[in-house]
């Protein structure tokens, strides 16, 4: 019955400010009202609703102001410079710093590739690529880079 995800939804603060933002991740803009845009992650198949509200001030936790973008994984190597070069800052996280993104998260038994930044009001975005399902062994994070060398793909 289900198929997939069609939408989640995220609080901003400045919602002209957060299609700006949105706009620079190469996202069409589905629909807008005075305080809501939806943007296109794939066309008729799934998007994501900005809603402004005094709200946001939520502290951070991923349960709530989270959204996990999925990529192929061919793209994950440029991903880093994809996004800094459209001004976006990467978000250390598992105490990994940039340098060392993108990483591999062990989600036993998942191994996905992936990388962090802020919104402009610090819900956290992530681009996410499947590396192995069902992996045999637990590893650890690390960095894509080492992954590679530990022909975790």
């Amino acid at each position: 019955m289900i198929k997939g995800l069609y939408e989640a939804h995220l609080p901003v603060s400045n919602l002209d400010r957060s299609i700006t933002f949105y706009k620079k991740l190469d996202l069409e803009i589905a629909y807008q009202n005075d305080k809501l845009a939806f943007f296109w992650i794939d066309k008729g198949i799934s998007w994501i609703g900005l809603w402004e509200t005094n709200h946001v001030d939520i502290p951070y936790h991923p349960s709530i102001r989270h959204l996990a973008l999925r990529i192929d994984i061919g793209e994950m190597v440029s991903a880093k410079e994809w996004l800094n070069s459209k001004g976006i800052d990467i978000r250390t996280t598992f105490n990994f710093t940039e340098g060392q993104q993108p990483l591999v998260l062990d989600n036993d038994p998942q191994a996905h590739a992936a990388i962090y930044f802020d919104d402009p009001d610090g819900n956290v975005l992530e681009l996410i690529a499947p590396l192995r399902l069902d992996f045999a062994e637990r590893f650890g994070e690390m960095s894509l880079e080492d992954g590679y060398s530990r022909n975790t793909d």
